[in-house]
């Protein structure tokens, strides 16, 4: 399939972009306390650029350092000092034909009162003693923990409000003249921009942040000018606007991300906040203040899961915004679709969804996709999953002083070594055990540094404990990255040995160098459990498998994990009566928010009953017996037990093979259970320590 659309040159304003693919933005900490890009940031991007994005928007922007900080390495426009180093960047990005719009950004009430009035003091002090920002991060538990007391700063708003699901502890309605100091930081910051050769700025009017803050009746209950009426709550966004155009000239780009519908109702709060029709009567406001271009967006922190979707999400689904937007405006419309494909992009450019397409998490994944759709091999590229490690893994990052991760790219802030490895391999010969995502990354790995690999699976496919967790409701793209990887795994000319179980005398046939054991992990069934050897025990994998079929039955899922969570959903689907079994105080107590959240919203309709801080203790033929918190024992009718309760790592082969060679090496599931994301980094490096 030819993408004549999507390859196409477009204008923003008078900017010219070689194709109408945007990397929007998404932060990554990859920056220095003190704002400015690192030769890791640069590299990050310039990859992008390599790889043909018409246009890079990076991560948030701040526009002051005193109380506008989201992450602590976050970039920055707040000083004329971030000019030449902003340039350079702009420089290494321009050199691949690709442009640069920088994302100005402040978070309002959803912001970290610890970064108030803290950069400015700790910016000269890091110069003089560079170990301090390692001393700043491992005291961030103390700060999160005084800012959960209350004993921190108030974040700026633009009027009292309840409190975002996700940010400040304590917030302030802005005084005006806190109002016009920030409509100044914005404009200021855009002059920089300009001078530092970035190509347009975008004001960051979505997803909760303060310029969205200020639009929605939700959090802008003003009295004065700046609430109140639309014209009214439109007005802080239109004064920085107005600004910029006078400051920078009517000519320099100027694009407005724009959340269009908040999306209350989808978590069943219509009424709140605004809806679609409001978000057209923005835009058109906008455009006529003259923008640039719109980049369509939806929700906030409350609605997560509306704007940064799990992988249960069709992709496109929130399409419809995007055109409803298209046509009521004359300016180009970009939109970050949940686009997993260039079939995709080109469909929705075709039919007049928008004019350019956009995705942060797609080029996060595969900073290579656009190249690879133009030179006619999409089916090279590495998709998305929407597993969501990337916004779980910089949220917990951020607060060590580490930047975020991609599940499936082990190269994210590291592309140096990433795209050009030390090719030491020689030929030398690897067996790697098992092709589950860790023992394909380690081929791949191993096989990219020149290494000679055979790969052995003793199923008949692809996949390990994947194969499971895709088999669950809305589940099946996560097989998308064994897919992938068995692509990639063959181009470079990895051999796999399928229905092939390895043992010592079939390894050593092959005498190799070197021997990885990515054998996965086995389910664990607690022998402390009276009754788990009944035939009416069975395993999560068993369910979401098909190997075991439930109807009409009373089931308790012994465990709320997510593989917990998705066995009850499955169950539930069949028609049975499905009770959780769960021993901690909340619902799969590890596992990230908003899987948790996607995961309720389908539980709770089909009447799956979860009960917290109980424990099972024992199985019986038609019931079961659980211990509550207190002591209590309580017995329920029960006709099938499912246990989902863990792995535990499947290192029996480990013996064996260090007969063979020292250079063995045991990593992701088999090495210690956890996600698809944890095993491939695992592997990666295990792969990369093999000299």
């Amino acid at each position: 399939m030819s993408y004549d659309l999507l390859f196409s040159p477009i204008k923003i304003g008078n900017l010219e972009i070689k194709n109408r693919i945007v990397m929007t933005a998404a932060e990554f900490s990859l920056g220095q306390i003190d704002g400015t890009p690192t030769e890791r940031m640069m590299d990050y991007y310039e990859e992008r650029a390599k790889g043909e994005v018409g246009l890079i928007i990076p991560g948030i922007c701040r526009v002051n350092d005193m109380g506008a900080a989201s992450t602590f390495t976050q970039l920055s426009m707040s000083s004329d000092r971030h000019i030449e180093p902003m340039k350079e960047m702009a420089r290494r990005i321009h050199s691949h034909g690709a442009k640069l719009c920088i994302q100005l950004h402040h978070p309002g009430r959803q912001g970290y009162s610890s970064s108030i009035n803290t950069l400015p003091l700790i910016t000269p002090m890091v110069k003089a003693f560079p170990k301090l920002p390692g001393l700043l991060f491992k005291s961030t538990p103390v700060l999160l923990g005084l800012e959960q007391k209350k004993i921190c700063f108030s974040m700026q708003a633009p009027s009292e409000c309840e409190l975002s699901a996700h940010g400040a502890m304590r917030i302030h309605a802005m005084s005006k003249r806190e109002i016009k100091s920030l409509i100044n930081d914005f404009i200021n910051a855009a002059v920089r921009c300009k001078k530092a050769d970035v190509d347009a700025v975008e004001l960051h009017s979505t997803h909760g942040y303060i310029l969205h803050q200020f639009l929605s009746p939700n959090t802008n209950k003003r009295t004065d000018e700046y609430g109140g009426s639309f014209e009214n709550r439109l007005r802080f966004i239109s004064e920085i606007i107005t600004g910029i155009k006078e400051k920078c000239g009517k000519d320099y780009p100027l694009i407005v991300r724009l959340t269009v519908d908040e999306m209350y109702d989808r978590i069943g709060k219509p009424g709140k906040g605004y809806a679609l029709e409001e978000g057209i009567k923005i835009a058109k406001a906008l455009e006529k203040l003259g923008i640039d271009a719109i980049d369509v967006s939806s929700a906030c922190y409350d609605t997560y899961n509306y704007w940064l979707e799990p992988t249960s999400f069709e992709p496109g689904w929130r399409a419809y915004l995007a055109k409803a937007v298209k046509e009521e405006v004359s300016i180009p419309v970009i939109a970050a679709n949940y686009i997993r494909s260039p079939e995709q992009a080109e469909r929705q450019i075709e039919e007049g969804y928008q004019d350019m397409v956009g995705s942060a998490r797609s080029f996060i994944c595969d900073p290579h996709l656009a190249k690879k759709a133009k030179e006619g091999k999409p089916n090279e590229i590495r998709r998305c999953i929407g597993c969501l490690h990337c916004i779980e893994s910089f949220v917990n990052n951020a607060a060590v002083g580490k930047p975020g991760e991609c599940a499936l790219n082990p190269g994210v802030g590291n592309e140096k070594q990433y795209y050009s490895p030390d090719e030491s391999g020689k030929g030398k010969k690897t067996v790697v055990i098992g092709a589950g995502p860790a023992g394909l990354t380690a081929a791949i790995t191993l096989a990219r540094r020149g290494f000679s690999v055979t790969v052995f699976e003793k199923n008949d496919k692809p996949g390990g404990q994947v194969i499971t967790a895709a088999s669950g409701h809305l589940k099946e793209k996560l097989y998308w990255c064994i897919e992938d990887m068995m692509t990639e795994a063959t181009g470079l000319g990895v051999e796999f040995r399928f229905n092939t179980g390895a043992d010592e005398k079939s390894v050593r046939e092959l005498n190799p160098y070197s021997i990885i054991i990515a054998t996965g992990a086995v389910p664990v069934i607690p022998r402390s459990i009276k009754g788990t050897e009944r035939e009416s025990v069975y395993t999560a994998p068993d369910i979401l498998l098909g190997r075991v079929s439930l109807k009409n039955k009373k089931v308790a899922v012994a465990g709320s994990g997510l593989t917990g969570l998705e066995t009850a959903e499955s169950l539930a689907l069949d028609g049975n009566e499905v009770t959780i079994i769960e021993a901690a105080d909340a619902i799969a107590p590890k596992a990230w928010f908003q899987h948790i959240d996607d995961s309720l919203s389908r539980l709770n309709p089909l009447g799956v009953k979860i009960l917290t801080s109980t424990a099972l203790s024992e199985i019986k033929d038609g019931e079961i017996t659980v211990k509550k918190s207190d002591g209590k024992e309580e017995t329920i009718a029960c006709d099938a037990v499912v246990m989902a309760v863990g792995v535990r790592g499947d290192k029996t082969l480990l013996d064996d093979m260090q007969n063979i060679t020292v250079n063995t090496f045991v990593c992701g599931d088999a090495n210690k259970g956890g996600s698809i994301g944890r095993a491939n980094h695992d592997a990666y490096k295990t792969a990369m320590c093999i000299k």
